[in-house]
């Protein structure tokens, strides 16, 4: 099933608009992050109003690629925690493995900033976000 772009993503699954750029959802919405995940090349989830999650965002968008953006509200943390943990198939979750921001890259966990700005600098983001659908040059 080829990706959606995510502003088709964020209007199938009732999104809002999102400054930043990118479908946008917030964690009061239903919707299956699963589906989330696997339907789009980038999604970046995030706690609402983070600099961190704002920096991952504008990264992404600063090298072409329109991320679908879910904002969490601190009251859904843990339950989308929990969620993202098993899409990573139960890692994560109580443990503290998974932390916002939470980068899924082409439908796999792909990291948090560290990661992001580790292959960034190495050169290594580019080819990996082609290799995802969600860069075309």
């Amino acid at each position: 099933m080829p990706y959606t772009t995510s502003a088709a993503a964020a209007a199938a699954a009732g999104g809002g608009n999102n400054l930043l750029g990118g479908g946008s959802k917030e964690a009061g919405d239903e919707v299956s992050l699963t589906k989330l995940v696997v339907e789009n090349a980038v999604v970046v989830f995030g706690r609402r109003g983070c600099c961190i999650c704002h920096v991952v965002v504008r990264l992404l968008l600063g090298h072409g690629v329109n991320p679908v953006v879910f904002d969490v509200d601190e009251e859904k943390e843990a339950a989308v925690v929990n969620e993202l943990a098993a899409i990573n198939g139960g890692k994560g979750g109580d443990s503290g493995g998974v932390q916002f921001p939470v980068v899924f890259v082409g439908g796999k966990l792909f990291g948090g900033l560290d990661k992001v700005m580790a292959t960034h600098i190495s050169g290594e983001l580019v080819p990996i976000l082609k290799d995802a659908k969600a860069l075309w040059l």
